[in-house]
């Protein structure tokens, strides 16, 4: 695959039928956490779940929820492992503000996913606080979206 080639994957919502896809290529779903089957099965027969996909299928999906404060709430971005470094995070992370019906856009990850703390430093989100206590020894961080990328931003 050249790097033209690389790039190349679209963003969609996903549907009830991608869910299986998901499960897939989302490391926690895959090892049998039955709690993200479902999570993954709801997020998809809700369309709260965006998808990047090339044509080999699925490369990884962001959820948006609205239960945080009544704020845009990025519940979950995951990419998988072979699509790593190709965009799709950030081309995620992108769709989840661009749908953001909510003035204010937040996410969370804990202190060691270095990965997801850069990919959200690149892309402007700021730090919004932390919070002990939800996994032992490794603290949340909070993160809120740059308002200019949100359709309700300024």
């Amino acid at each position: 695959m050249d790097a033209g080639e690389r790039g190349r994957f679209a963003v969609r919502r996903g549907r009830e039928s991608d869910a299986e896809a998901l499960v897939r290529i989302d490391s926690v779903a895959a090892d049998g956490d039955d709690a993200r089957r479902t999570d993954i099965r709801r997020w998809c027969g809700r369309g709260l779940a965006a998808v990047a996909e090339d044509a080999s299928g699925p490369l990884g999906y962001c959820v948006v929820e609205y239960t945080f404060f009544e704020q845009g709430f990025l519940t979950m971005l995951m990419v998988a492992p072979a699509a790593r470094g190709r965009g799709v995070g950030g081309r995620l992370l992108a769709e989840a503000a661009a749908s953001c019906v909510t003035p204010k856009l937040f996410t969370s990850t804990n202190v060691s996913n270095q990965p997801m703390q850069r990919l959200l430093q690149r892309a402007g989100w700021s730090p919004a606080g932390l919070l002990h206590g939800l996994d032992e020894g490794d603290p949340e961080l909070f993160y809120l979206c740059p308002p200019g990328l949100l359709p309700t931003g300024p």
